[in-house]
C-alpha cells in the first residue's frame, strides 16, 4: 500500500486521521472528501499510530466544529478538522483562542475562493490569507504528494512549537487532483511524532485531579503583556519546521526547505510563489532563457524571513510576487507585503494576482510574467490570465507558447455531468497506477450545475513526476460521451495530429459523421484523425446495466490508446467490479464482467472520407435565435465554454452584469439537450389532469387552456389543441399541452406518473424538431388571468405564468416542483431569500438562470447571502420591506391623499396595484421632493410575499439558531424547507434530518439517532406550520403554500423531497413519497394558529397515521438503507427504534392538537364565556 493513485483530500486526511484521536468535521466543498474518509476509516475500525481508533463527529456548522475541537484540546487531545472558504472563516474566533492558549493543533484546508460579488467553489488563497493574523502557522503544499508529507511535518511541529498550525493545498487543483503518492507510513509517522511530546501535551489537558482555570476575562494592566508572552514561541517556529523538514528527509528521502529556490543560481529575474503555480513555474523554466528563478514558499506564518534571504540569489534585481487572493484597497496582497518588507530596496518588487476562483495558471502566464520582468516593464498590482481592458492591469500572453515533454501522454474525456464519465476516468488511472510504473495524473473540470452540464476528465501519463497543474491543451485521445457535446462544443479543437477520437451515439458510424458540425469534420479530416464510433447505450441496455456507460468508455480507453495491456486492465477492472457490486449480487456482478468483456464489441473504426459532408450542419448555437444581443454576447459566451475570454469591462459596476447582478429570465435562451431520450404526449389520450406539468423537476412541460377565439391563430401556428375536457373555465374552452426537447432532461417523471399513458419517452432525434416548435409556439400563448383560476386546483395552478424554469437540477430532483410552486402561486410579487445549497446552485448558477418574469415584467427578486444566515437574510429583507411600507403611509399623509388607510388596508393585489396607478398619476402632477420620494415608494403598496428557502442542512443544522429567531420574531415572513434527509449539495452527508438506520456519510452503518421534529418545535413558536409531500397529496402541498402565505406571522413549509442520495429512480419519487407517508414517518399536517382563535383544532393531520403500513417495506426499496444493513450488524435494532419513534411522535402531534383545544376552553372560561 506504499504507492498509490489517490487526491491530494485523501494524501491530508491519511496523515491526519493517523495522528489524531478526534476530528471534529463539517462538510463544504473542496474539503468534504477529506472528512468523509476520516469517518469512514473510523467506521472500519482503523486505528492511529497509538492503536487508538480516532473518534469523529460531524457538527451543525463550522463554528460548533471549531468549538469542539477546541474543547477536546483543552482535555489534552490531539484534535483535527478539515475545512475550506466560508467554513473556515467561521471558525476564526475559536482559532484566536486555540492560537492564544499555544495548543498544539493541525487543521487542513483546501484552500477556496470566498463568496464576494458572487459564490465560488472553486480554488485560490483567499480563505487562507483571512486567517493569517490568528497566530495559526501556515505550511503550504504544492501537489498531492506534498499534500501528505507537509501534513506530517505539521502535525509534528505543532506539537514542538506549540503554535497551532493550517495546512494549506489548492482547492480542486489539488484537493482533487489524483496521481501517485508514496504513502508515509506508521513508522515514520510515529519517529516523526515522538511519545514523549504527545504525552506532554497530554499533561497539559484539563483535569479536576489538577484543576485549573482558562478563559479568563482580563483587564487593561495585564492583556498585552500576556500577548505578547507568545512571542518566543513563534520565533522559534520556523526553525522548528526546518528540523522537522530535515527528519522527514532522513526517514524518506523526501528533502523540503521552508522556501525552496530553483532556477539559474545567478538569477536577476525571480518569481515569489506558493501552492501549485510553483509547479507549473518549475516545469516552465527549463523553456524560458537563462538567468530566471522561482522561490516556492512552504512556510508562510510566521513567515520565515531568514530562510527566504538565504533562498534568494544575491542577483536578484526584480521580483514578481503572484499572490492568489485579492484585498481591494490594500497597497498590494499578503505574499507580496511580506517579500516587500524582507527585501527592502534591495530589489524591485512588483506584486501580482493570478488564478482567483480556480482561473488557469498555464505556462503562457508564467512566460509572460517573466518577460515583463526581463524587459523591466512589469508593473505593481498586474494580474495574468485574465483580459482587463477595465484597469489596464493584466499581462498580454503568448497564446501559441506551450510547453510538454516528449514522453508525456494525453487523453480528454468529456461527459455530462452525473453519466459516469468522471468515474471511470477514476478507474482508467487507479488501473494504469496499479499495473505499471507509469505516473498518471487526472483531473476533472466541471461547473457547479447538479448534473447535465460539461464534464472535461484530463489526463496525463509519463515515466517520470508530472508537474502540470493546468489543463490539457494539444491531447493524443479525446473522447465523448453524449454526441450533443460534439455538436455543441468545439471539443476536438486540441487533437493532435494523428490523435484518436471516440464518440458514442447509437447512431451509424456514417450518419453521426455526417452530423458532426462542418468545422469538426474539416478538422478532422485536416488531422487525419483516427475517428471510432461507440455505442454504449446500446450496449448497457442490451447487457441489463441501464444508462450507465463508464466501463464501456474505460476499456475501449484502453483498446484505442494502449496505454497497458488491455487484457490487463480487463482483468483490473473485474476485480473492481466485484468489490463494488458483490453485495448487491452476483448477478450484477456478471452483468457488468460481460461489459467488459464485449467493450470493444461494440466499438467501430470510422474511416474517414475524402471531404465533409453535403449537409453537415453548424455548431449547435449556444443561445437560441431571440436572446438579447448583451445576453448573448456574455452568458452565451459562457455556455459556449468561451467564458475565460471575456474582458474584465463586461462586468464593470453599473453594467448589466456588474456588482453581481445578473438578469432574470436566462435559462429559456441556453438549450442544453443533454438527453438522447425525451418525453412526448398524445393529446388524444391525456385527460388534461396537469399532472406531468406539476411534477415536471425542470418546467419543460406547458399546458396552456385557450378561448374558441383563440383556437385557429394556435392550430395556425402549428399547436395541437383539443377541447377541454372539464368545464371549470366555462363553455367552449380548448387545451394543449407541449413538452420542450431541448430542455427535457429524460428522467421519466411525467411518464411514469401519466394515470393514462398519454406520455411516452422517444428518441429525441426522432421528434425533438417538431416538439421544440410546437413548444415555442405554446409558450407564447397568453395565460389565464389568475382571477379565472382556482387555485386549490392543481391543473389551475399550473396554467399560471411560470417563474421558474429549466433548472441545472438533477434528472427527476425532487426539489424543483416545490419552488415551481411556490413561484406559481406567489412570483409576480415574491422576493426570495436563498440558502446556499442545491436550491441555490439550481437556481442561481451562471451561464443562465431560472428565475424569470411574466409578460408584465414581474417575477421574484431573488438573492442568496450565505449558508448559515439566511433566515436572518431573510428577516432583514422583510424588516425593510415594513419600514419602506410604513415611509410611504406616512408620506402619503404628509401629502394629503385621501384613503390613505383603505388603501393600505386592502389585501387583494389587483386592487392594490390599481392603487399604484391611481397614486403615481396623483402625484406627477404633485410638486416638491416629497412628492418624488413618495413616487419612488408606490410599488410598496402592494404587499410584498417574502420567502426564505433552503435545504435541511440550513434549517436543521448550520442555520437552526437564526430559523428559530424569526420563527419568534412575530415578522411575517414564509420559510420553504426542502428536506432531503441530508447535505445532498456538499454530497450526501447526514443532517439532522436523516432518519433513523438511513446510511449517510458521517453515519455509514445507518444513522442512530432520530430525525430531528422540526415542525413541532417549529409549532411552539406560534407560526404556522405544514408538513407536506407534492407526490403524495399535491392538493395539500397547494393549500399548505397558501395559507402560510396568508398567516400573518412567521410560517415554515417543510416538504419532503426525494434526492437521487436516497439511492432509488427519482422517476418514481412520486411512488416513494406516497409510501413514505403511509409509514407514519412523514405524517401529512398543517398547523394553523388561527384557528385556536376560533376554538377550533389548530392541527390537521392531512394523512393517516393510526394505521401506518410496515415501514420495512419501505425501507427496502431505497439503497441508502440497504447500505446501511449490509455496513451494520444492528440494523434491525435501528430499524425498530425508528418504528418506535414514528410511534411516539405521532401520539405526541395528537397530543399537541389536543391540548391546543383545552387552552383554547380554558381561555374561554377564563374570559367568562361558556
Amino acid at each position: 500500500m506504499a504507492n498509490l493513485i489517490v487526491d491530494g483530500n485523501w494524501a491530508a486526511a491519511d496523515v491526519a486521521y493517523r495522528c489524531v484521536d478526534f476530528a471534529a468535521i463539517y462538510p463544504i466543498t473542496p474539503s468534504s472528501t477529506m472528512g468523509e474518509l476520516a469517518d469512514e476509516w473510523s467506521f472500519q475500525h482503523k486505528k492511529n499510530i497509538w492503536g487508538a481508533i480516532p473518534q469523529i463527529i460531524e457538527m451543525q456548522s463550522e463554528g460548533g466544529a471549531a468549538g469542539a475541537m477546541h474543547g477536546a484540546l483543552q482535555m489534552g487531545a490531539l484534535a483535527t478538522t478539515f475545512t475550506a472558504s466560508q467554513g473556515l472563516l467561521l471558525m476564526i474566533p475559536n482559532m484566536y483562542k486555540i492560537a492564544g492558549e499555544q495548543t498544539p493543533f493541525v487543521m487542513h484546508v483546501a484552500a477556496r475562493a470566498l463568496a464576494t460579488h458572487a459564490l465560488s467553489i472553486f480554488g485560490d488563497h483567499s480563505d487562507v490569507m483571512s486567517v493569517r493574523s490568528t497566530g495559526f502557522a501556515l505550511l503550504s503544499s504544492h501537489n498531492v504528494q506534498q499534500a501528505s508529507d507537509m501534513a506530517a511535518i505539521a502535525h509534528a511541529a505543532t506539537l514542538r512549537s506549540r503554535v497551532p498550525f493550517l495546512h494549506f493545498f489548492d482547492g480542486f487543483r489539488t484537493s482533487h487532483e489524483e496521481s501517485r503518492l508514496d504513502r508515509i507510513s506508521d513508522d515514520v509517522l510515529r519517529e516523526m511524532i515522538p511519545d514523549d511530546l504527545v504525552l506532554e501535551n497530554r499533561a497539559r489537558g484539563m483535569t479536576p485531579d489538577a484543576p485549573t482555570i482558562r478563559g479568563t476575562a482580563q483587564n487593561p494592566d495585564v492583556y498585552f503583556q500576556g500577548r505578547e508572552a507568545a512571542n518566543p514561541l513563534y520565533a522559534a517556529t520556523p526553525e522548528i519546521v526546518q528540523e522537522c523538514m530535515d527528519k522527514f528527509a532522513k526517514l524518506t528521502g523526501r528533502a523540503y526547505h521552508l522556501v525552496d529556490y530553483v532556477g539559474d543560481p545567478n538569477a536577476e529575474n525571480v518569481i515569489v510563489a506558493m501552492g501549485s503555480a510553483c509547479e507549473t513555474i518549475e516545469e516552465t523554466l527549463p523553456f524560458l532563457p537563462r538567468g530566471l528563478g522561482l522561490v516556492k514558499v512552504h512556510l508562510y506564518r510566521p513567515f520565515p524571513t531568514d530562510a527566504f534571504r538565504a533562498a534568494l540569489p544575491k542577483t536578484a534585481r526584480r521580483i514578481a510576487v503572484l499572490d492568489r487572493t485579492k484585498e481591494p484597497g490594500a497597497i498590494g496582497e499578503p505574499l507580496y507585503q511580506d517579500v516587500k518588507t524582507v527585501v527592502g530596496d534591495a530589489a524591485a518588487v512588483f506584486g501580482g494576482r493570478y488564478g482567483l476562483g480556480s482561473k488557469e495558471f498555464k505556462p503562457r502566464d508564467v512566460k509572460a510574467v517573466y518577460e515583463n520582468l526581463m524587459r523591466d516593464t512589469l508593473h505593481h498590482n498586474f494580474t495574468v490570465g485574465i483580459d482587463d481592458d477595465l484597469s489596464g492591469l493584466s499581462l498580454k500572453t503568448d497564446p501559441a507558447f506551450a510547453v510538454q515533454a516528449e514522453n508525456f501522454k494525453t487523453a480528454i474525456l468529456y461527459g455530462i455531468g452525473s453519466d459516469g464519465t468522471v468515474g471511470a476516468v477514476k478507474n482508467i488511472v487507479k488501473i494504469v497506477g496499479e499495473n505499471s510504473d507509469l505516473y498518471p495524473q487526472s483531473y476533472a473540470v466541471y461547473d457547479s450545475k447538479k448534473s447535465g452540464g460539461l464534464t472535461a476528465s484530463h489526463v496525463r501519463f509519463s515515466n517520470a513526476p508530472i508537474k502540470s497543474q493546468y489543463l490539457i491543451e494539444v491531447a493524443d485521445f479525446i473522447s465523448v460521451s453524449n454526441f450533443m457535446i460534439a455538436q455543441r462544443f468545439d471539443v476536438f479543437r486540441g487533437l493532435r495530429a494523428g490523435g484518436t477520437v471516440m464518440i458514442n451515439t447509437s447512431m451509424s458510424p456514417d450518419v453521426a459523421f455526417a452530423n458532426l458540425p462542418r468545422e469538426t469534420q474539416e478538422h478532422l479530416l485536416r488531422l487525419r484523425a483516427n475517428v471510432y464510433f461507440l455505442d454504449a447505450n446500446g450496449a448497457a441496455a442490451e447487457l441489463g446495466l441501464g444508462n450507465r456507460i463508464n466501463t464501456f468508455i474505460m476499456l475501449n480507453f484502453f483498446n484505442l490508446t494502449q496505454i497497458i495491456d488491455p487484457a490487463v486492465a480487463a482483468k483490473s477492472a473485474k476485480v473492481a467490479i466485484e468489490k463494488t457490486y458483490k453485495k448487491k449480487g452476483m448477478e450484477i456482478v456478471q452483468a457488468n464482467w460481460a461489459a467488459v468483456d464485449k467493450a470493444a464489441e461494440y466499438l467501430h473504426q470510422y474511416v474517414l472520407p475524402s471531404s465533409v459532408s453535403n449537409f453537415a450542419p453548424d455548431f449547435v448555437p449556444s443561445m437560441t435565435a431571440d436572446a438579447p444581443a448583451e445576453i448573448a454576447g456574455t452568458l452565451g459566451e459562457m455556455a459556449a465554454q468561451r467564458g475565460d475570454a471575456i474582458p474584465v469591462s463586461r462586468f464593470r459596476v453599473g453594467g448589466e452584469f456588474g456588482a453581481g447582478q445578473y438578469p432574470v429570465g436566462t435559462s429559456k435562451y441556453e438549450k442544453r439537450a443533454v438527453s438522447d431520450r425525451v418525453a412526448t404526449c398524445d393529446l388524444e389520450k391525456c385527460i388534461q389532469c396537469g399532472k406531468c406539468s406539476m411534477l415536471c423537476p425542470h418546467a419543460a412541460i406547458r399546458i396552456k387552456a385557450l378561448n374558441a377565439a383563440q383556437v385557429d391563430a394556435a392550430r395556425a401556428a402549428g399547436i395541437i389543441v383539443v377541447p377541454m375536457k372539464t368545464p371549470e373555465l366555462g363553455p367552449d374552452m380548448y387545451y394543449t399541452l407541449a413538452i420542450s426537447a431541448a430542455d427535457c432532461t429524460g428522467c421519466g417523471v411525467c411518464v411514469k406518473n401519466c394515470p393514462v399513458a398519454a406520455l411516452a419517452m422517444k428518441p429525441a432525434r426522432d421528434v425533438a424538431a417538431e416538439n421544440q416548435r410546437a413548444f415555442d409556439a405554446v409558450v407564447k400563448l397568453p395565460d389565464v388571468a389568475r382571477e379565472q383560476l382556482n387555485l386549490n386546483i392543481p391543473k389551475h395552478v399550473e396554467l399560471l405564468p411560470h417563474y421558474f424554469e429549466f433548472p441545472g437540477a438533477c434528472a427527476g430532483c425532487g426539489e424543483t416542483p416545490y419552488v415551481k410552486m411556490m413561484a406559481h402561486l406567489f412570483g409576480d410579487r415574491m422576493v426570495v431569500a436563498n440558502a446556499t445549497g442545491c436550491s441555490s446552485i439550481y437556481g442561481a448558477n451562471l451561464p443562465t438562470t431560472p428565475w424569470t418574469r411574466d409578460a408584465n415584467g414581474r417575477g421574484p427578486a431573488w438573492s442568496n447571502s450565505l449558508f448559515e444566515d439566511n433566515a436572518e437574510y431573510g428577516l432583514g429583507m422583510r424588516l425593510a420591506l415594513n419600514q419602506k411600507r410604513d415611509t410611504l403611509r406616512g408620506l402619503l399623509f404628509e401629502l394629503n391623499i385621501p384613503n390613505v388607510e383603505e388603501m393600505f388596508a386592502e389585501t387583494d393585489v389587483t386592487h392594490q396595484r390599481a392603487n399604484v396607478e391611481m397614486l403615481r398619476k396623483k402625484l406627477a402632477g404633485t410638486d416638491g421632493p416629497r412628492a418624488r420620494l413618495a413616487e419612488s415608494l408606490l410599488g410598496e403598496m402592494v404587499t410584498k410575499s417574502v420567502w426564505i428557502v433552503g435545504g435541511d442542512g440550513w434549517a436543521y443544522d448550520i442555520g437552526y439558531g437564526g430559523l428559530d429567531h424569526i420563527l419568534h420574531s412575530g415578522e411575517n415572513v414564509n420559510v420553504l424547507v426542502l428536506d432531503t434527509e441530508g447535505y445532498s449539495n456538499t454530497g450526501g452527508q447526514q443532517s439532522k434530518s436523516t432518519p433513523f438506520a438511513a446510511s449517510m456519510k458521517f453515519a455509514i452503518g445507518g444513522k442512530e439517532h432520530a430525525k430531528k421534529d422540526l415542525g413541532m418545535m417549529a409549532m411552539m413558536s406560534g407560526a404556522y406550520v405544514a408538513q407536506i409531500a407534492l407526490g403524495a397529496n399535491p392538493v395539500q402541498a397547494i393549500r399548505a403554500f397558501r395559507e402560510a402565505e396568508s398567516f400573518p406571522g412567521p410560517s415554515v413549509i417543510l416538504a419532503y423531497a426525494p434526492c437521487i442520495a436516497h439511492g432509488f429512480a427519482l422517476q418514481n419519487g412520486v411512488q416513494h413519497q406516497t409510501q413514505l407517508v403511509q409509514t407514519g414517518a412523514w405524517p401529512l399536517y398543517r398547523f394553523d394558529p388561527r384557528l385556536i382563535d376560533a376554538g377550533r383544532n389548530p392541527l390537521t393531520l392531512d394523512s393517516n397515521i393510526d394505521n401506518p403500513t410496515p415501514l420495512e417495506d419501505f425501507l427496502k426499496t431505497e439503497s441508502r438503507f440497504g447500505a446501511a444493513r449490509a455496513a451494520n450488524p444492528n440494523f434491525d435494532r435501528l430499524v425498530e427504534f425508528a418504528k418506535e419513534n414514528n410511534r411516539y411522535k405521532s401520539e405526541l402531534k395528537k397530543y399537541i392538537a389536543h391540548f391546543a383545544m383545552m387552552n383554547a376552553a380554558n381561555q374561554t372560561k377564563e374570559n367568562g364565556e361558556g
